[in-house]
């Protein structure tokens, strides 16, 4: 095998590691605050919506099929209640053609969103326009806020009840992370 390949590979597993270890000790409280305020949503009978762009909103596609079915044999729940606001396609198109890119997560949050539920906000950069609009809307349907950043948080970590952010400004770590 070639040695520099093997390198470069050790490399970028450490390099990952090092952000993970980095994100555990800055960002407990927030992912315990974030777990806290998920399950308790749950519990009383609310939801969880996510929106996010790109990776992100793949990611939320992944975190909201989690949440609905059950992640092995070994642990037999009914499914929680979670939407990811990334994946009607007719929604998507309408909203953003009729007004715009940046209203498509809050016109779904404003939809289908109850005082009690709990918006996940996923954006590397922080800075994403049509999420902090999804925030604002959550906070004025009653809902919390949770935000998975990077990059310092951007403008979203002031517009979150809880902003975890992973201490990184490389886009592929930080989606690693989150």
């Amino acid at each position: 095998m070639d040695q520099s390949v093997l390198s470069r590979v050790a490399q970028e597993l450490l390099e990952s590691a090092r952000v993970k270890e980095a994100t555990a000790s800055t960002c407990g409280d927030a992912i315990a605050e974030a777990v806290i305020a998920v399950a308790s949503a749950l519990k009383s009978g609310g939801k969880l919506l996510l929106c996010g762009n790109g990776g992100s909103a793949a990611d939320c596609q992944h975190l909201a099929a989690e949440f609905v079915a059950w992640a092995s044999d070994g642990l037999r729940r009914p499914g929680l209640r979670a939407i990811a606001l990334t994946t009607d396609t007719s929604i998507l198109t309408a909203v953003g053609n009729d007004f715009g890119f940046e209203r498509i997560f809050d016109a779904q949050v404003n939809a289908i969103g109850e005082p009690g539920d709990v918006l996940l906000g996923i954006s590397t950069s922080g800075n994403a326009r049509n999420v902090a609009l999804a925030a604002q809307a959550a906070h004025q349907r009653g809902m919390k806020a949770i935000g998975l950043l990077g990059r310092g948080g951007g403008a979203l970590k002031n517009l979150v009840d809880i902003a975890i952010i992973v201490p990184s400004d490389d886009v592929m770590r930080i989606q690693e992370a989150h």
